[in-house]
């Protein structure tokens, strides 16, 4: 199966269609060409059954990550501490025909996302996922915040951003956007993810676009037609996506404590997105929007993370 590494961008012109594939058949033959390049990726197996899961946790060691190797984003991926764990994993993983067992990678996780044009990196985006999208996927109480950051260039993500370009290299990809994720580890060492071909989700891009008030959607296109973007980039912000899960089950039956926050923040925030009253809650396993988000910005990185905290802690969406 070719992983989902597929941009089609039209853009409204009769018979005008651009398509950009990474020719790789899964993430693990993808993961076999970069750690051929000499990029550090976690020591991952394959398995196709329960007997391989279990011969790839001996090599790899507790903790692990069991993971489907055609897959995207958190779904489906279990992290293992004991042989107990392990076999109700096998069991929750039985549908999937093969999966991925990985070492387990302690550290903040982080995106590289990039826009190229003829195989030169002509934008490049660090986002910072707090907390790391495997611990809010586990949490149900959990607000998971996306913070595009205004300083992409700040020393101690210099690592991430020297893997991102050795990836885009030994990959050769052209034209288009792409999404990476990677870890940083406690003694300043880069961890490649994984990276696909297309715009990252989660309203990332729109993250992206409030850090300098761009449209990178334009610039996409002007990457893969024309082959440059626009100059003058001014960072002025840290944006900041929260996403909410209502508490309770049933139908949302209303808002606790947003409005003193928007009478506190409001200037700062520059998208509200909730599930309306009356309608039924959103599983919140199933999709990281959940049932609301709220999009705020700063100049100051502690400022912009104190606001998204409080909106985290202090703003409920009730759903008895």
């Amino acid at each position: 199966m070719i992983l989902a590494a597929r941009i089609r961008l039209r853009l409204g012109l009769p018979g005008l269609t651009v398509d950009q594939t990474i020719p790789f058949r899964d993430k693990e033959h993808m993961k076999a060409r970069l750690d051929a390049a000499g990029v550090r990726t976690p020591h991952h197996y394959r398995a196709r059954s329960g007997t391989e899961v279990r011969e790839a946790i001996e090599r790899v060691g507790f903790p692990a990550i069991v993971k489907p190797v055609a897959g995207a984003g958190s779904d489906m991926t279990f992290r293992v501490d004991t042989v107990e764990e392990l076999a109700a994993v096998i069991d929750a993983v039985g549908p999937v025909p093969e999966v991925s067992v990985e070492e387990f990678v302690d550290g903040e996780e982080f995106t590289f996302d990039t826009i190229c044009a003829g195989g030169e990196i002509v934008f490049y985006n660090i986002c910072w996922y707090r907390p790391r999208p495997l611990i809010g996927k586990q949490n149900e109480w959990i607000s998971q915040q996306t913070v595009a950051l205004r300083d992409p260039d700040v020393e101690h993500l210099a690592p991430g951003r020297e893997m991102g370009r050795r990836v885009i290299e030994a990959l050769e990809f052209r034209d288009g956007f792409t999404h990476m994720e990677w870890y940083l580890t406690a003694d300043g060492e880069a961890v490649f993810g994984e990276i696909g071909a297309r715009p990252p989700g989660g309203r990332t891009v729109d993250a992206m676009n409030w850090t300098a008030d761009i449209d990178l959607f334009r610039w996409w296109a002007d990457a893969v037609l024309i082959g440059s973007v626009p100059g003058g980039l001014d960072r002025r912000y840290n944006a900041v996506t929260v996403f909410k899960r209502a508490r309770g089950q049933g139908r949302i039956r209303g808002y606790e404590g947003l409005d003193h926050l928007l009478a506190e923040y409001g200037h700062w925030v520059v998208a509200l997105d909730l599930n309306p009253i009356g309608s039924p809650r959103r599983d919140w396993q199933a999709q990281l929007a959940g049932d609301g988000m709220i999009a705020l910005r700063h100049p100051d990185l502690a400022t912009a993370l104190g606001m998204a905290d409080r909106f985290g802690s202090e703003f409920t969406i009730v759903a008895p």
